[in-house]
C-alpha cells in the first residue's frame, strides 16, 4: 500500500492524501490551499494525479481547506462517490457554492485589471455550477459503524471534536492476506469544547496521519474564555465603539453564539447591545447546527431539554442581504458584528474592517487561526497599515485575540490523545501544520512515546507494510530496530540544524563564514 501526500505538508491548508492499494485507489480530503501566493498557486495547477483514476473520496469535515477543491476534482473527471458524515454533507452543500461564488467574484475583479492592461484573462478554479454538480456525488456514512467501501477496504467514522460532523477516519486495508490499520485524525478538537462531543479515543493503529496545527503551542485561557469575551465586550462598549469579530462561518460563529447565550443567561450581557451575524453562510450553517442536535454533547443537549437553545439570543439579528450588510457600515457603536471570512481574506468582514479598523474606540477580536499570508495574520502580527479593496487603512482599533476559541487541540491535547493508544503505532505522519511546530511535536513524540515520526514534503510517497517498515521513495525510515529509529532522529536533526545554520549566516550576510563552514563539512565528508 502506498500513500502520497498531495497537500497539507509543512503547511496548514490543502489537505489531500492519496492511497493506492492492490485493488483500488482513493483519497482522503481534497482541500483548498490558502495563505501565501506561492501556496495558493497550487489551486490553479493541474492535479498531480489523474482525477479519473480515483475510485472514491472520503472527507473528514467541511472546512474549505479539506473540501475546497472537490468541485475541481469532479470537474476534471472524478466520478466516484464522496463519503462523509451527514452534517459534513449538508455543510458542504452551502460551503462549496459559496467558495465558488467568492472565486468568481475575485476572478471578475482581476480580469477587469488584466483587460485594461491588455493581458490574458483568467478563469475561476471552479464555478457555482461546478460546485452544485459535485454535490450529487456526496454520500453520507453512519457514525461509529464499520462500512466496506471497496474490496479489502473498510472504514469507520468517529467523532473528531473539531466541528459538527467532523470525523476521525479509522481504516482497515487488507493486502495479501494481511491487514493494515490507518487512522486519519482530520482536525482534532479540544476536549470540553461547547456543542460538539469530545474526540473519540482510539487505542490501536499501524499508522497515524495526524494534524499538527498547534504542535508547538498551548492554548491560553481555555477555562476562562467566557470571562475574556465578557471583558472585551464591556471594554469596547464603554469606549463607544463596535466589536468586530472575524469568525469562520462553521463552528466558530456557533461557539460565539453559545458563549453570548451563556453571558445572557448569567445577566452579564446587556440586552440593548445589537448582535449581528453578517454572513449568509454562517446563518445557513447555524440552521444546519440547529437541525443536527443529535451530534451535540451532553451540556448542549441539556440546555435544549431545559428550553434554552444554546444558539439563540433575544437580541440576535441577521444581515442576509447585501443592503442590510452595507447599512451596518454606518453603525457607530453598541454593536457586535460577527462576520466571515475568519482569516479576513474574503467576504463581508473586509468591509467591516475597512469601516472600523481605523477607529480607536473599536475592537477587532480574533478567535481563530490566522494562516501565513492572510490579512488576519498581518493585522494580528501588528501591521499598522493594511490594504483593503485597494485602499490603505490605518490600524488604530484595539486588536485582541482569544486563543481559547481554537477548534484545534494544542500540543498538550495532541499528545494526550496519542497517549491513549494501548498498542504503539509503527509510524506517525505529521501533516496540517507549519514546519517549526511539526519539528517540535515530532521530537516530543519520539522522546515520550518512542514512535517513529515522519514529516512529509509535498508529493512525497511512502510504502506502508504490515511490518515495522516504512519506505519513503527509495530509502527506508522506521525499521523495527532501535538503530533505524536512532538513524532517523539523527538524519532529521542534522538536516534541520544545517538548514538553520546556513540560513542564519546567509541572512546575516556572513558569506565568508558560510563558505568556510561548507568547506569544513565537505572535508569531513571526504
Amino acid at each position: 500500500m502506498k500513500i502520497t501526500f498531495l497537500g497539507a505538508t509543512r503547511t496548514v491548508t490543502g489537505s489531500f492524501f492519496l492511497i493506492d492499494t492492490v485493488n483500488t485507489r482513493f483519497a482522503i480530503d481534497c482541500g483548498l490551499f490558502q495563505g501565501p501566493d506561492e501556496i495558493k498557486e497550487r489551486n490553479y495547477k493541474e492535479f498531480v494525479v489523474d482525477p479519473k483514476s480515483i475510485d472514491f473520496l472520503i472527507l473528514t469535515h467541511a472546512h474549505i481547506d479539506h473540501i475546497g477543491l472537490v468541485p475541481k476534482l469532479c470537474k476534471h473527471g472524478f466520478r466516484g462517490s464522496i463519503f462523509c458524515s451527514k452534517p459534513t454533507q449538508e455543510l458542504s452543500s452551502i460551503l462549496l457554492p459559496d467558495s465558488a461564488y467568492i472565486q468568481e467574484c475575485e476572478v471578475e475583479r482581476k480580469n477587469r485589471k488584466l483587460k485594461r492592461a491588455g493581458k490574458l484573462l483568467i478563469e475561476p478554479i471552479y464555478t457555482v455550477d461546478d460546485a452544485l454538480e459535485s454535490l450529487k456525488q456526496f454520500r453520507y456514512l453512519p457514525q461509529d459503524e464499520i462500512v466496506e467501501l471497496a474490496p479489502s477496504v473498510k472504514v469507520r467514522l468517529r467523532d473528531a471534536g473539531h466541528i459538527l460532523g467532523s470525523s476521525i477516519i479509522e481504516m482497515w486495508v487488507e493486502e495479501k492476506g494481511k491487514a493494515i490499520k490507518l487512522v486519519f485524525t482530520g482536525d482534532l478538537g479540544n476536549s470540553n469544547q461547547p456543542i460538539v462531543k469530545d474526540p473519540t479515543i482510539i487505542e490501536d493503529a499501524d499508522y497515524i496521519i495526524m494534524e499538527s496545527t498547534y504542535g508547538n503551542r498551548f492554548h491560553k485561557g481555555l477555562y476562562n474564555r467566557l470571562e475574556q469575551l465578557n471583558q472585551v465586550i464591556k471594554e469596547t462598549m464603554a469606549k463607544g465603539g463596535n466589536l468586530i469579530i472575524p469568525a469562520f462561518a462553521v463552528e466558530r460563529t456557533q461557539d460565539l453564539l453559545y458563549d453570548l447565550n451563556q453571558l445572557y443567561l448569567k445577566g452579564e450581557l446587556d440586552p440593548d447591545i445589537d448582535i449581528y451575524i453578517d454572513s449568509p453562510l454562517a446563518i445557513s450553517a447555524t440552521q444546519i447546527f440547529e437541525k443536527h442536535s443529535e451530534y451535540y454533547d451532553y451540556e448542549a443537549s441539556q440546555m435544549i431539554a431545559n428550553g434554552d437553545h444554546p444558539l439563540r439570543l433575544p437580541n440576535l439579528k441577521v444581515a442576509l442581504s447585501q443592503e442590510e450588510s452595507i447599512r451596518l457600515n454606518s453603525v457607530q457603536g453598541n454593536t457586535i458584528i460577527i462576520s466571515a471570512s475568519g482569516m479576513c481574506d474574503a467576504g463581508r468582514i473586509k468591509h467591516h474592517l475597512k469601516h472600523n479598523l481605523w477607529r480607536p474606540e473599536c475592537t477587532i477580536l480574533f478567535v481563530g487561526y490566522q494562516a501565513q499570508g492572510t490579512l488576519g495574520r498581518r493585522i494580528v502580527e501588528g501591521e499598522k497599515l493594511v490594504r483593503i479593496h485597494g485602499e490603505q487603512v490605518a490600524v488604530k482599533a484595539d486588536i485582541r485575540s482569544i486563543e481559547a476559541y481554537s477548534a484545534h487541540a494544542d500540543q498538550a491535547g495532541l499528545l494526550n490523545w496519542l497517549k491513549h493508544f494501548i498498542t504503539a503505532p509503527k509510524g506517525i505522519f505529521l501533516v496540517h501544520g507549519e514546519e517549526q511546530g511539526q519539528q517540535v511535536l515530532a521530537e516530543l513524540i519520539r522522546n515520550e512515546l518512542r514512535v517513529p515520526v515522519h514529516i512529509p514534503d509535498w508529493l512525497d510517497e511512502y510504502v506502508l507494510t504490515p511490518s515495522d517498515r516504512v519506505q519513503p521513495k527509495t530509502k527506508i525510515i522506521g525499521d523495527e530496530t532501535s538503530k533505524a529509529l536512532l538513524a532517523e532522529q539523527i538524519y532529521l536533526e542534522l538536516r534541520t540544524s544545517l538548514h538553520n545554520l546556513f540560513k542564519e549566516k546567509y541572512l546575516a550576510n556572513n558569506y565568508d563564514e558560510l563558505i568556510d563552514t561548507m568547506r569544513k563539512i565537505q572535508t569531513v565528508l571526504q
